[in-house]
């Protein structure tokens, strides 16, 4: 879900070239759920392969990761490890969620509803095991930077980006901003056009940059208040928010607020975790710096065998994938090598 703050933050809209030469850390857990909600057959049915394994995710890996090289981006995925005590509610109440989206999903099939099932597959499906650890998988045989971090993936991105290791954190969520990463590029890994909930109606979805200095600025604000924010209106630790209030009004009172604990002086706060332990875990997060940022590499057989022989892929489609992956890595090679001239 993430922190409900999109409409405070000042979005600009790039494009991709923009961002040509750049290292960025990609929320990973984020982006392959966006590959398993949208990458799916006309009945909301995800890509599976003839034993019903579900190879969505192994799809938008691939494709997407080797459209961003060509692009000349580096990209460093960054997955989620152990996740703080206090979250293992909301990761429950997804997972419940989910099953009803799933029988809902049947139940639409059923009807041949085929608008509805659409909805509801896109809800339905949760990220395995098997499908995280395929896609490092894919990503190391790529020569891409794989980076696991010890909790949250958008507070490891963020730390990444403060210390100047990337450009920026690339996720949907807007968290990394409370976790202090100077840049946040949304629409990195999505391409195209989207539906509107409910609507026959598609969007564009250009890239945009938000920076963190620029936003706060236009504020009036302070990193720490912006955490302030995001705790009253809801983060993934406390997702309902306080009941009546949005960002505008949340921004008022992180205005009054010159610490964590004045919070419950103006909201009725009912969570089981003080604001104050939520505001010192997006303050201070627990972060690696053992990490490797730089390409590898591309194993151009081992990707094609491991695409092809265990999830049935098309040969010649991988191939033509591997080859411009390689590519793209000789040309990265190349311009650092110039670097020293």
């Amino acid at each position: 879900m993430g922190v409900k703050i999109g409409d405070l933050v000042t979005a600009v809209e790039i494009e991709i070239k923009d961002l040509s030469g750049k290292k960025i850390a990609i929320d990973a857990f984020n982006t392959m759920y966006q590959f398993l909600s949208k990458i799916r057959q006309p009945d909301g049915s995800p890509l599976m392969t003839s034993k019903g394994e579900i190879t969505s995710v192994h799809s938008g890996i691939l494709y997407r990761t080797a459209n961003l090289l060509e692009d000349g981006i580096i990209p460093v995925y960054v997955f989620d490890g152990e996740p703080p005590e206090f979250k293992r509610e909301t990761v429950e109440k997804r997972r419940e969620e989910r099953d009803e989206a799933k029988k809902k999903w049947e139940e639409a099939l059923k009807m041949g509803d085929l608008e509805s099932a659409q909805k509801y597959a896109q809800a339905a499906l949760l990220l395995t095991e098997e499908m995280i650890e395929d896609a490092k998988k894919i990503l190391k045989l790529m020569g891409v930077p794989v980076v696991q971090a010890p909790s949250e993936g958008e507070a490891q991105a963020a730390h990444m980006a403060r210390k100047g290791d990337v450009f920026a954190a690339a996720s949907q969520d807007y968290d990394s901003l409370l976790f202090g990463s100077p840049r946040l590029v949304r629409n990195l890994t999505i391409t195209g056009k989207r539906k509107l909930p409910g609507k026959d109606v598609y969007v564009e979805n250009p890239p945009e940059i938000i920076e963190l200095e620029r936003t706060l600025s236009d504020l009036g604000i302070t990193r720490e208040q912006l955490i302030i924010i995001g705790i009253i209106v809801g983060t993934d630790y406390n997702p309902d928010g306080i009941k009546g209030y949005g960002p505008k009004r949340a921004l008022e009172v992180a205005k009054k607020c010159k610490k964590p604990e004045d919070i419950t002086r103006f909201v009725e706060w009912s969570f089981d975790i003080s604001p104050v332990d939520l505001y010192n875990f997006f303050l201070n997060p627990p972060v690696t710096d053992s990490y490797n940022v730089d390409l590898s590499p591309p194993d151009k057989e081992g990707l094609i065998r491991f695409m092809v022989d265990e999830h049935e892929f098309s040969e010649d489609r991988v191939r033509k994938v591997a080859e411009r992956v390689e590519e793209s890595f000789k040309r990265a090679s190349y311009k650092g090598l110039e670097a020293w001239f």
